[in-house]
C-alpha cells in the first residue's frame, strides 16, 4: 500500500509538470513572470534553446582569432591610435598559409581583427584614411580581409570579423568622431562616397550621432563586400573613453541581422565571453543563464566572470532566461599580437589540446588566437603546434569505439537529430572488451534544451559496476576524461535533471598518453624543482594519483644553457640550485619525447631587501613582491607614492625584469612606469620606461627587456599609470635578469 501511494504521488508530480509544460513553449528567451514558482522557473530553463545560428556556432567547436595590425610591428599589446600607418610595414602576405595551418588543426572558422582599439583598419574602407590604404603594403592598395576571404573559400573555412567599438584614433585625432558630442539625427546608411558605389543597394535610416554613423558605415562595408560573414565580434575592452560616447547597439543589430542573417554576434545576445583570456573553463558551463533585462532588446551586455552563471540559485534571481553560449578564448602566444620568436612563449600542443577538450567538451566554443608575424605568415612554431593539435584531435575522436555496440540506437547512430528521452540508466554493451579513457555525451539541445544537472559513467569490472567518471551538466557536448578502462559494458546514470533529458549521442574514445609537460618552481634560495604539469581533469580521483597513473615511468631531462633537452641531457632526480638563465626540460616515456617547457629565471632573490617603503602595513608586506611566491602580493598604501625599491645586496648586471600581477582581483595592475637604478641608494638615474597593456583581461607574467645592459645594486619601480585608473599598485612578483 505504501509503495502504491508513493507511486501515485510520483505520477501526480509528473502529471503536474507535464501540465505546466504544455503552457511553456521552446524559445531562445523566456520571461520569468511574477509569481513563478521555483519549479516553474526550472521548467522554463529546460525549454530555453539555442537559435539555429547559435547551434551552428556551437557545431563549429574550434575557431581561430587573427590579431594583426600596427601592434605587430611596434610589438605593443595595445596601440595608442596615433601611430603612423606606415608603421604597418608589411612586405608579403600569405593568407593561404594561415588557412592551410588552421585547416590542419581542425579549425572551422577564422575571425580577423579588421580594426583593433587603435582604429587602424585592415580593409579598403571608404570612411577613413587611418589604415592599410595609407601604408606601403601593395602601394596602399592592399586588403588583408579580401585576401583572407578568398583563402577561406579556397580552404572551406567560415569567416568572421572583429570590429572594435573602441577607437583610439577617433578619440585622439582632433577631428575624431568618437565622443565629439555630435547630435543624434536621422542618417542614411551607407553614406554615399563619390567614385565608390556599393553593389548592395540596401539602405537603412537610423537616428545616430557621428561615431555610430561611422561605425555603421564600416559594418556595411564589411558585411556586404567580403562575405559570407558568420560572426561579428564586439570587444568590450576600452583603453580610453571620451565625451560620454554611447553605442547604438539596436541599430548595429538591425544592420547585421538584415545583411548577414546567418551570423552570430559575440559580446551581445548570441555569444558571451568566458570571463578570462587564459583558456580557463568552468567545471559547469550552463548556456541557459538569467538576465535582469530582456536580452532581445538590451543595449548593454555585461561581462560575466563569475564561476556560477546558470545554477538553479542563479536562475531564481533573473527576470529573463536566455540561451547564450560561451567562447573560451586564449592566444597560442603570450599576448594577442606577434612580437618575436625568441622571447615570446608559444603554447605547447599539450596546452592547446587540453583547452580544446575542456572547452569543446565543456559546453562551449574554443577560440584560439594565432597572430601572424611581420612576414605576413604564421610562425613555424605556431604552425607546428596547430598541426600536432589537429593530429591529436583526429587520432582521439575520429574513431568511435562504440560504433558496433549494443544499446539504444538513438544514442549510437551518430545522428544529432535522434535521441532517447528518458532519465533511466543507459546501458551499452560491446561484443568484445574495449580500452578507452574518454566518454563523449551530448544532449538534443535544439529540440529539448539543457536538462542534465549531474551524471555518472560506470564500467562493468570484475563482476560489478565501478564508477569511472562523473560530471555536472552536459548540454551541447561533455567530454569526460579518466584513466584507461577495459570493459565490455558501460552505464550512463543520470543523477539529477531539470526535466526529462534527451540524450542524442554517446561515444567512447581512446587518447594515446604522452609524456607529461614539465613545470618549474624555484624557491627563494634558488633551489629548482621540476614536476609534471598538473592538468585539469573531470574525474573523481578516489584518492589516487590519477596524473601519475596516466604517464607513470617517465623521466625528465633538462638544460640550463639554452639548448634543447633530450635523453642525453641532465637527468632530473632532486632539486638543484638554478642561477640566472633559461631552464628547458622535457619528459621522456618509452623513448617518446613530450613537449619541451622553457622558462627564463632571473637573479636568486635570497638576501633582497626593501630599501624604503610607504609606512604602515606596506613596510611589513613589501617583501611579498619578491618572495618567489606568486600567490602572495604586496599592495601600496592608499595615497602613498607608487614605488617599490629593492636592495639587491650587491651590484648586478641587469638586462630586464618581469612583473607578475596578483591574481585575486583586477586591482593595482602596473600598466606604465619607470625603472630607476642606483649604486649607493641615494643618487638615482632613469634606466627604462615600461608599458604593459591588457592586464585586467590577461593578468599573466609580463617581461620588459632593457635596450642595453645596466649595472646596479638598487632598483626602483615607479608606477605612473594603474590599469582602470586605480590609485594603488599591487605586485605579486618582481624578477630581475
Amino acid at each position: 500500500m505504501k509503495k502504491l501511494l508513493l507511486s501515485m504521488v510520483g505520477f501526480m508530480t509528473i502529471a503536474g509538470i507535464q501540465a505546466q509544460n504544455e503552457n511553456i513553449h521552446f524559445a531562445n528567451t523566456i520571461k520569468i513572470t511574477p509569481g513563478d514558482s521555483k519549479e516553474t522557473i526550472i521548467n522554463k530553463a529546460a525549454h530555453t534553446v539555442p537559435t539555429p545560428n547559435q547551434l551552428k556556432a556551437l557545431q563549429n567547436e574550434f575557431i581561430a582569432f587573427i590579431h594583426f595590425g600596427p601592434n605587430t610591428f611596434t610589438r605593443m599589446e595595445w596601440g595608442s591610435g596615433m601611430e603612423d600607418p606606415k608603421i604597418f610595414n608589411l612586405k608579403k602576405l600569405d593568407t593561404d598559409q594561415w588557412c592551410e595551418a588552421m585547416k590542419a588543426a581542425g579549425i572551422k572558422m577564422v575571425i580577423l581583427t579588421v580594426k583593433h582599439h587603435d582604429g587602424f583598419v585592415l580593409w579598403q574602407s571608404r570612411y577613413t584614411k587611418h589604415g592599410i590604404m595609407s601604408s606601403t603594403f601593395r602601394n596602399g592598395k592592399g586588403d588583408v580581409l579580401k585576401e583572407l576571404s578568398a583563402s577561406c573559400r579556397k580552404y572551406d573555412l567560415k569567416l568572421g570579423v572583429y570590429l572594435s567599438p573602441a577607437d583610439l584614433y577617433q578619440i585622439e585625432n582632433p577631428k575624431g568622431l568618437y565622443g565629439n558630442l555630435s547630435k543624434y539625427t536621422l542618417r542614411t546608411i551607407p553614406r554615399e562616397v563619390a567614385g565608390r558605389p556599393f553593389k548592395n543597394k540596401t539602405q537603412f535610416k537610423f537616428e545616430v550621432d557621428d561615431y555610430n554613423e561611422y561605425f555603421l558605415n564600416q559594418l556595411f562595408e564589411l558585411l556586404t563586400e567580403y562575405g559570407p560573414i558568420h560572426e561579428v565580434w564586439f570587444d568590450g575592452a576600452h583603453p580610453k573613453r571620451k565625451g560620454g560616447q554611447t553605442y547604438n547597439y539596436p541599430a548595429w543589430k538591425k544592420l547585421i541581422k538584415t545583411l548577414v542573417p546567418q551570423a552570430v554576434i559575440f559580446g551581445r545576445e548570441d555569444i558571451r565571453w568566458c570571463g578570462n583570456e587564459a583558456g580557463g573553463t568552468r567545471s559547469t558551463e550552463w548556456n541557459v543563464i538569467p538576465y535582469m533585462q530582456n536580452p532581445d532588446t538590451a543595449s548593454h551586455f555585461p561581462d560575466m566572470e563569475a564561476q556560477d552563471l546558470g545554477s538553479r540559485e542563479q536562475l531564481y534571481k533573473g527576470k529573463f532566461l536566455h540561451y547564450q553560449q560561451a567562447e573560451t578564448n586564449t592566444s597560442i602566444r603570450e599576448g594577442w599580437f606577434y612580437r618575436d620568436d625568441t622571447r615570446q612563449k608559444v603554447r605547447s600542443t599539450d596546452d592547446v589540446f587540453d583547452i580544446y577538450e575542456r572547452a569543446v567538451g565543456g559546453n562551449s566554443i574554443f577560440l584560439l588566437n594565432i597572430p601572424p608575424n611581420r612576414e605576413g605568415r604564421f610562425s613555424p612554431a605556431d604552425v607546428k603546434v596547430l598541426k600536432e593539435t589537429g593530429k591529436r584531435i583526429r587520432e582521439t575522436y575520429s574513431t568511435d569505439l562504440l560504433k558496433n555496440a549494443n544499446g539504444p540506437k538513438e544514442v549510437l547512430d551518430g545522428d544529432a537529430e535522434t535521441y532517447i528521452k528518458s532519465a533511466d540508466d543507459i546501458v551499452i554493451s560491446m561484443n568484445a572488451p574495449i580500452t578507452f579513457n574518454r566518454i563523449l555525451i551530448q544532449e538534443a539541445i535544439r529540440t529539448n534544451g539543457e536538462r542534465v544537472e549531474k551524471h555518472t559513467v560506470e564500467a562493468w569490472i570484475d563482476g560489478a559496476w565501478k564508477k569511472i567518471a562523473h560530471a555536472t551538466n552536459i548540454g551541447y557536448k561533455r567530454i569526460l576524461r579518466f584513466p584507461e578502462v577495459t570493459t565490455d559494458k558501460i552505464r550512463i546514470r543520470i543523477n539529477k535533471v531539470r526535466l526529462t533529458p534527451a540524450i542524442s549521442n554517446i561515444s567512447a574514445h581512446h587518447y594515446q598518453s604522452r609524456p607529461p609537460q614539465p613545470s618549474f618552481k624555484r624557491a627563494l634560495n634558488g633551489m629548482m624543482t621540476i614536476e609534471r604539469l598538473q592538468q585539469e581533469f573531470n574525474w573523481k580521483a578516489h584518492g589516487e594519483d590519477i596524473a601519475g597513473n596516466l604517464n607513470a615511468g617517465f623521466k625528465i631531462y633538462y638544460t640550463t644553457d639554452g639548448t634543447e633537452p633530450d635523453a642525453n641531457s641532465s637527468l632530473y632526480t632532486d632539486p638543484f640550485k638554478m642561477e640566472k638563465g633559461e631552464l628547458k626540460a622535457v619528459a621522456v616515456l618509452n623513448r617518446q619525447k613530450g613537449a619541451v617547457h622553457s622558462e627564463l629565471f632571473g637573479l636568486i632573490k635570497q638576501g633582497w631587501k626593501p630599501l624604503d617603503s610607504n609606512g604602515g602595513t606596506g613596510k611589513k608586506e613589501m617583501y611579498k613582491a619578491f618572495d618567489a611566491d606568486s600567490r602572495t602580493y604586496w599592495t601600496s598604501e592608499e595615497g602613498a607614492p607608487l614605488t617599490l625599491t629593492i636592495d639587491l645586496g650587491k651590484k648586478e648586471f641587469l638586462s630586464g625584469f618581469a612583473y607578475t600581477p596578483q591574481q585575486e582581483h583586477a586591482k593595482g595592475m602596473m600598466a606604465k612606469g619607470d625603472i630607476l637604478i642606483s649604486n649607493d641608494g641615494r643618487k638615482w638615474e632613469k634606466a627604462e620606461t615600461f608599458v604593459f597593456g591588457n592586464l585586467i583581461n590577461d593578468p599573466s607574467k609580463r617581461f620588459h627587456y632593457f635596450k642595453q645592459v645596466v649595472k646596479a645594486r638598487y632598483v626602483r619601480f615607479e608606477t605612473t599609470e594603474i590599469a582602470a585608473g586605480e590609485e594603488m599598485v599591487a605586485i605579486a612578483e618582481i624578477d630581475l635578469f
